[in-house]
């Protein structure tokens, strides 16, 4: 592609590594880092500190730069612990001020036909958790795919023994949604969660 630029050729190679970055992303990307200077050591820079700095906290495992994490160390209600797969799902459920509770990232989700088996999730920490506090409560909220649904069920059989609470989140219709455009799966989900008024 640029044989008179391999150092370039590698950006673009390494921009590609990213999601959703294609060979005329990652291009578009590297041309315009290299046309503001500027830009581009901002953007070595703030790639340099995130590797320095964050970690997963020794606790709940969300991406952090203070360990244990702001939400750890913080007060909140250790009572209910909301277990998610991902740091990103940790942040959608903090913007939503819904849930005032502590966090627990699995670091994935359990996937046989990509190799994620539950030995390569937190679960042991999850269960060691339960084991020292006080928790009453555990939140189930992975994702509403497969692999998340086959990690809920995981999590259900794992945690039910210990005698606390395990709940899902809710799913079903969005609101503000018309019956008529949501697909029939959801529009099942919605029937069988339904609850009395």
């Amino acid at each position: 592609m640029l044989q008179h630029a391999p150092t370039l050729t590698r950006l673009v190679g390494e921009l590609k590594k990213l999601p959703g970055i294609g060979e005329r992303t990652a291009l578009r990307l590297a041309f315009h880092l290299l046309k503001s200077p500027q830009n581009l050591g901002s953007l070595a820079e703030a790639l340099t500190q995130v590797q320095e700095r964050v970690c997963a906290c020794s606790v709940c495992f969300a991406l952090t730069e203070q360990n244990p994490c702001p939400i750890c160390s913080g007060g909140r209600d250790s009572s209910v612990i909301c277990v998610v797969e991902t740091s990103q799902d940790m942040l959608a459920l903090e913007r939503s001020n819904a849930y005032h509770g502590s966090y627990h990232v699995l670091q994935g989700a359990i996937s046989p036909l990509h190799g994620v088996n539950p030995d390569d999730l937190r679960i042991r920490e999850l269960l060691m958790r339960i084991e020292q506090g006080k928790v009453e409560e555990v939140v189930i909220a992975t994702n509403f795919t497969v692999e998340g649904e086959t990690t809920a069920l995981y999590l259900a059989r794992q945690l039910k023994p210990l005698g606390i609470r395990v709940t899902r989140l809710a799913h079903g219709i969005p609101l503000g949604s018309d019956i008529e455009f949501v697909d029939p799966a959801t529009v099942q989900w919605a029937m069988k969660g339904r609850s009395e008024l």
